[in-house]
C-alpha cells in the first residue's frame, strides 16, 4: 500500500463518538473546501458501520453547503430501518452546526436475481495507457506540484487528457481507476474508496464539450447531489473503467452518469451526479 493510500484508508476510518455519532478529519492541506467525495466516504462509512447484515446497494445524497477543511464534520446516523433483507440508514454531516452533507443508505442481503447487463466499451487496457503525471509533463512541460505528488487513486486516461486542446469535446470521458496499492479485505472499506474515487472525476464529463476550467473565472461549478448503486462485489485495488458522459446540460445544472467495469466485463457500479454549472461570464465553446 502507498503511503497516499494508506493515508486515504486512515482519513475514511471515522472516529467514534457516541452511539450513532463518527467523527471524520480532513487532510493536512490547503483547500478552499471539502472534497466531495471525502464527504459521501466517510458518511458511508459511518452509515456502514451501524449495519449487521447485507453490504451496500445504493446511496441517495445531497450536498448542502461548503465543507470546512480546518475543523473536523461530525457524522449522526439515524438507524431508519432494520429489515430481513434491507437496511436502510440516513447520514447528516454537520459543521458549525448546519447540516452541509445529506445521506441515505440502503444495505441488502444478496439473493437470487434476472441477470442482464450493458456491454462494457472497447478501450485499451490500463497497461498500455502511461501514467497521469508523464502524459501531463509531455503535454503541457513544466507540471502542477499537484501531478508531482503520490495519489491514492491511480487514473489511466482513455485518449486525450480532458485538458487538453486536442480532445474530442464528446460529452463523454473514460477513465482506468484503482487503489494506489493492496486494500484490507472488507467490502465496505472497497464500497467508500470507490465512492471517494467516483467525486474525482464524474463532473468533467459535463465540462468536455466547453472551453472553461475550474480555476478560469468563468464559471462556478459544484456537485449538487451524489448517487450510486452497488450491483456487486468488486476490489477497489484492481482496475475499473470508469466509463462516465453527460446527456445534458441546462439552466445552471449539468446532469452526469457513470459505469464502473472490471476487466472481465462486469459492471460493478452506477452512478449519477447533478453539478452546479453558474456561468459567470461569456466563453466560448
Amino acid at each position: 500500500m502507498s503511503e497516499s493510500l494508506e493515508f486515504l484508508v486512515n482519513l475514511l476510518d471515522v472516529e467514534t463518538i457516541e452511539v450513532n455519532i463518527f467523527r471524520g478529519k480532513h487532510p493536512e492541506e490547503e483547500r478552499q473546501r471539502t472534497f466531495g467525495g471525502q464527504v459521501a466516504a466517510q458518511a458511508l462509512m459511518s452509515a456502514g458501520r451501524t449495519v449487521e447484515r447485507g453490504r451496500v446497494h445504493s446511496l441517495h445524497s445531497y450536498f448542502l453547503r461548503p465543507g470546512d477543511p480546518r475543523i473536523p464534520i461530525l457524522y449522526e446516523v439515524d438507524r431508519i430501518r432494520d429489515g430481513r433483507s434491507f437496511t436502510t440508514r440516513r447520514v447528516v454531516a454537520i459543521q458549525h452546526g448546519k447540516a452541509i452533507y445529506n445521506m441515505q443508505a440502503s444495505f441488502h442481503t444478496e439473493e437470487a436475481s434476472l441477470e442482464h447487463q450493458f456491454v462494457m466499451p472497447d478501450v485499451p487496457g490500463p497497461e498500455t495507457i502511461r501514467p497521469l503525471a508523464e502524459r501531463v509533463a509531455d503535454e503541457f512541460g513544466d507540471i502542477d506540484e499537484w501531478f508531482k505528488r503520490q495519489h491514492p487513486i491511480d487514473q489511466r486516461f482513455v485518449g486525450e487528457l480532458p485538458w487538453s486542446p486536442l480532445r474530442s469535446k464528446e460529452p463523454r470521458q473514460q477513465i482506468w481507476i484503482k487503489a494506489d496499492g493492496v486494500l484490507p479485505d472488507d467490502p465496505l472499506l472497497h464500497a467508500c474508496v470507490v465512492t471517494y474515487a467516483s467525486d474525482m472525476s464524474l463532473f468533467d464529463a459535463i465540462l468536455a464539450p466547453h472551453s472553461v476550467r475550474w480555476d478560469d473565472g468563468t464559471f462556478m461549478g459544484a456537485s449538487l447531489d451524489h448517487c450510486m448503486w452497488f450491483h456487486r462485489d468488486f476490489r477497489a485495488d484492481e482496475w475499473l473503467l470508469y466509463d462516465t458522459d453527460s446527456p445534458i446540460a441546462h439552466g445552471g445544472r449539468g446532469l452526469a452518469r457513470g459505469f464502473l467495469f472490471d476487466q472481465a466485463g462486469e459492471l460493478k457500479v452506477s452512478m449519477v451526479q447533478e453539478g452546479l454549472t453558474r456561468v459567470l461570464q461569456p466563453h466560448s465553446k
